[in-house]
């Protein structure tokens, strides 16, 4: 129903910042959200914003990073500053097939599309 193609990725220095950002095929109605995967480790949800621009993240990266949406475009964005090498990973963005609890949905992102995910490296 909703394609996701994501952009930005790279590789930065530690300290540094980057932006990632999300084309929806269509507006979504409901959550939708940046999530996570370290080679080494488990997918994490990183943030969550739902239509009314209400945002939600992971302690881990409270301060560091923004979500925000461009409703008439359909464009997702994630702005991370302060970039630390545990923040290494397969970015995904997200969007909720469903009416769901962004709250709840960051930590189990059920009835989900997915992007195809871009690689963010962070180095020492």
């Amino acid at each position: 129903q909703v394609q996701l193609v994501e952009s930005g990725g790279g590789s930065v220095q530690a300290g540094g910042s980057l932006r990632l950002s999300c084309a929806a095929s269509t507006y979504s109605p409901f959550c939708m959200g940046w999530f996570r995967q370290a080679s080494d480790g488990d997918r994490e949800g990183v943030a969550t914003i739902d239509s009314d621009g209400t945002t939600t993240y992971a302690g881990s990266v409270k301060g560091r990073f923004t979500i925000s949406k461009d409703n008439a475009e359909n464009i997702l964005y994630l702005q991370m500053n302060s970039l630390k090498p545990e923040d290494t990973a397969m970015y995904s963005c997200a969007a909720a097939a469903s009416r769901v609890r962004c709250e709840l949905w960051l930590t189990n992102p059920r009835y989900t599309w997915w992007g195809q995910g871009s690689q963010v490296t962070v180095s020492s």
